[in-house]
């Protein structure tokens, strides 16, 4: 009899320079020393190669984007998962022509580039602009088969939609990612947006009855805007959420972080089939999620 699949997961949490170097380093150091602890599939922080430049619409800020092929950064972390035999998402701002996305690629751990997500959902509110930077993406959302397990990987402001979560699970996906850059409130020092981000996520994981992977950064960052300055201190609070939504693992909201959790991920596909979520499911009662106002569509 075949053994079950046996899968360690890890989010990383670090807080960013403005430095490229260093921040690849950084996140190098420490994917390494995720597969010390045992990790299979490992997940850095969205836009980690510097600050979060979207506090502010400047124009010089589009010089931070490269094209896929050929990326140092995603070249550098193909080496690596190579060497360490480890599944990687990598988070890059993307150049493609004259367009510009806010992607990941999921590499393999042989270095494979397995493809690349663009995020589908960009925000834009105080010290959170992506729209000036980011097209909206025209990947769909998206699965990938890697060595350990299918996985579906979503970017920050993906992670509020259970549309989203849905759709990758009914394509497969058996673990969700999350790569996320999100901290206080520039316009309202009485926001905190921190319980609620990580309780609309641990319902994805209950609702679709999958693990679920979220990584944050930490740290304070200023931005000098059109305005004058802009400062978010980002929360951490990276997390790993088990198939009923529960906590497995979680940071703080100030330290550098490598959270490691194991699923036994046959064990979860016959829970997750025996529940009867996706059985009972009426796709034909849910053409309403194809409009924007809720209107009539049998009309």
């Amino acid at each position: 009899m075949a053994k079950n699949r046996i899968v360690n997961v890890s989010a990383l949490q670090f807080a960013c320079t403005d430095n490229v170097a260093t921040n690849v380093q950084t996140a190098e150091r420490l994917v390494r020393a995720a597969h010390q602890k045992g990790a299979n599939i490992i997940l850095i922080q969205e836009l980690f190669e510097g600050y979060y430049f979207c506090q502010a619409q400047r124009e010089d800020f589009f010089q931070r984007a490269k094209p896929r092929e050929g990326h140092p950064t995603i070249m550098r972390m193909q080496n690596l998962a190579k060497e360490l035999g480890v599944v990687i998402p990598v988070s890059f701002f993307e150049e493609a022509n004259n367009a510009h996305y806010n992607s990941i690629v999921v590499i393999d751990a042989d270095g494979t580039d397995l493809g690349l997500y663009r995020k589908s959902h960009i925000p834009d509110g105080p010290g959170y602009q992506e729209k000036f930077y980011f097209n909206p993406g025209d990947t769909g959302l998206k699965v990938f088969q890697t060595k350990f397990a299918k996985i579906g990987v979503g970017i920050c402001w993906d992670q509020w939609f259970p549309e989203a979560a849905r759709a990758m699970v009914l394509q497969g996906a058996e673990i969700l990612f999350y790569p996320t850059a999100i901290g206080s409130e520039p316009q309202d020092d009485g926001l905190d947006s921190r319980d609620h981000w990580k309780r609309v996520m641990q319902g994805h994981a209950g609702a679709n009855l999958v693990p679920l992977v979220a990584s944050n950064r930490i740290g304070k960052e200023i931005i000098q805007t059109e305005h004058g300055k802009s400062e978010i201190t980002f929360y951490g609070n990276s997390f790993v959420a088990g198939p009923t939504g529960e906590l497995i693992a979680e940071a703080d909201d100030k330290e550098e972080a490598i959270l490691i959790a194991q699923f036994d991920l046959d064990k979860l596909k016959s829970k997750r089939h025996s529940w009867g979520v996706f059985r009972d499911r009426r796709p034909d009662l849910y053409k309403v999620l194809l409009t924007l106002d809720g209107s009539d569509v049998s009309r």
